[in-house]
């Protein structure tokens, strides 16, 4: 932990206590910070004068990120015949039906990322809900991972696609991006997924929407960003 420690007091140095910073000059100190031994994730943290108790105060979507995620994600296919043909056509890394159910209720099997199901098989999918719910994994008509086009579906998870959803505490939170993208492409990811939230933006919500941004990577500190 001691070397962990050092390098993270050495870039909370980098960083003006109580200063809101430009996105774009957030992204460069996180370049200036000591490096981990990995390409590190740099994360979102968007916390929205919404409560996400009301169904009609609810902000959940998708959006495709510039520049990807920096992360191949591993996508499982629940279809069956000329459907299940085009999804292994298309590139998921498994296609099955019912028979993938015993295999994740019993044998704790998560290696994916997203899972996207043709309608027909939803009564299948909802089996595993308790299982699938409480790690995100639900395939969702509104993300679209629940579509008779799962070609589509695919090839945008494949290209840096990624979902956005409140927590219960009302915050987002989310990856867009790996440290060696570098501040501009970073900035491009960023500015893509904040027009998305502030789109989401629910009829019934009221008062001051977006409360604080706050954008940090995997092993560092929070840099709160200005919402000029």
């Amino acid at each position: 932990m001691k070397k962990l420690t050092k390098r993270y007091s050495e870039s909370v140095k980098l960083i003006e206590k109580d200063k809101q910073y430009e996105v774009k000059e957030a992204l460069e100190i996180f370049e200036k910070m000591p490096k981990a031994k990995f390409d590190e994730t740099v994360e979102l943290h968007v916390k929205l004068g919404v409560d996400s108790k009301h169904a009609d105060q609810q902000v959940r979507g998708t959006v495709v990120l510039p520049n990807g995620t920096g992360k191949t994600q591993k996508v499982l296919v629940f279809a069956k015949g000329p459907k299940a043909e085009e999804a292994e056509k298309a590139g998921a890394d498994y296609v099955g039906a019912e028979e993938l159910i015993p295999k994740i209720q019993n044998e704790n099997w998560f290696d994916y990322d997203v899972i996207v199901a043709t309608p027909d098989m939803m009564g299948v999918v909802g089996r595993l809900g308790k299982v699938l719910g409480p790690k995100g994994l639900m395939p969702n008509p509104k993300s679209g991972t629940v579509t008779m086009d799962v070609t589509k579906a695919i090839n945008e998870i494949k290209s840096g696609k990624v979902e956005y959803r409140l927590d219960k505490t009302n915050i987002i939170h989310l990856g867009f991006g790996k440290l060696s993208f570098g501040a501009d492409k970073l900035l491009e990811n960023y500015e893509t997924i904040m027009n998305a939230i502030i789109k989401a933006k629910p009829v019934a919500a009221k008062g001051q929407y977006i409360k604080s941004i706050a954008v940090t990577t995997t092993m560092g500190p929070s840099i709160f960003i200005d919402q000029k």
